[in-house]
């Protein structure tokens, strides 16, 4: 009889061993979910990711302006040169053209690439800045959800 009711004294001590591992691994899973939500939403870094996404949507508006100039000046050169063949055009200005083309190109792409990391980390998660009411002090409206379409020509 002595030896059944250390069998059972046995077998309840190892279930409770295994309850308690398990409420705490249960218990480590929610401290660890609940560190990260602080962390994340910690003020100090949420206008650090406020401040990137300001910083890569003002850049983007400063590649679409400078595509602009680019365009008005290869527009410019080419009125200069109306009715006449490219090939006789004088070499400088055919380089410069070239040059200009060459530059838009890469302002283009470099556009896109950015555009195409603001939209990533955007749509990571729904930071509360883009949202009208949750605004910080100073900002007068929501950051874009996305950039605009990409650009694939000029």
């Amino acid at each position: 009889m002595k030896i059944v009711g250390y069998i059972f004294l046995s077998l309840v001590a190892c279930v409770v061993l295994i309850g308690c591992s398990i409420m705490s691994k249960g218990c480590s899973y929610i401290g660890k979910a609940t560190a990260v939500a602080e962390q994340q939403l910690d003020p100090a870094l949420l206008l650090k990711k406020y401040e990137w996404f300001k910083n890569v949507a003002a850049e983007c508006d400063k590649k679409l302006a400078d595509v602009q100039v680019y365009k008005s000046r290869l527009t410019s050169m080419e009125k200069s040169y109306e009715g006449t063949s490219r090939k006789d055009w004088d070499r400088t200005d055919k380089e410069q053209f070239n040059l200009w083309e060459q530059e838009v190109a890469g302002v283009v792409a470099s556009y896109n690439s950015l555009a195409a990391e603001y939209n990533a980390a955007m749509s990571k998660i729904n930071y509360a800045f883009t949202n009208i009411g949750s605004l910080p002090k100073g900002a007068s409206e929501p950051l874009p959800r996305e950039m605009r379409e990409y650009t694939l020509s000029y």
